[in-house]
């Protein structure tokens, strides 16, 4: 299937040292990520698509978020920039629900952790519609796709 990523990079210059719970969601993402994805690229004036699969950079430049596409064989099809304001309010809901889980799996009991889990995941899917919301009309991701990006804003948008 060429609607997809191949590869990820993360540009971490400039960001602090993760924690080893952020780097392992890391991690878990741009696995989960590589293994499945739907990624295309819609056709902007009358221009074909260029085929895929692709590769992808992710990076924060002058605050904002940076998607830097290129083909499989290297080949730069550009850029795209997108404000981190939409996804601020979420990213900082998602981290805090996080910390509360990650202490919760240590000390509290099934149902419990069950229940900041439920909502850990419901603020993640928030995210990840924020996402697809922001990249419409500049890239075509599905709600899986979207979830494991919106873990890699994540850790750059905190990291």
């Amino acid at each position: 299937m060429s609607n997809r990523i191949c590869h990820i990079e993360i540009d971490e210059s400039g960001l602090k040292a993760a924690t080893p719970q952020i780097e392992q969601e890391r991690r878990v993402a741009i696995f989960d990520l590589l293994e499945e994805n739907s990624f295309g690229l819609p056709a902007r004036e009358g221009r074909a698509v260029p085929p895929g699969p692709y590769r992808l950079a992710l990076a924060i430049r002058e605050g904002r978020l940076v998607f830097d596409i290129s083909q499989e064989t290297g080949d730069k099809l550009g850029e795209f920039h997108l404000s981190l304001g939409p996804f601020r309010q979420v990213v900082k809901d998602y981290f805090q629900i996080c910390e509360s889980y990650f202490d919760a799996v240590k000390r509290l009991p099934p149902g419990q952790i069950e229940a900041i889990d439920m909502a850990r995941r419901g603020i993640h899917n928030e995210g990840a519609r924020v996402l697809q919301e922001r990249l419409e009309g500049k890239a075509d991701v599905d709600m899986d796709t979207a979830r494991r990006l919106f873990t890699l804003i994540c850790v750059l948008h905190w990291g």
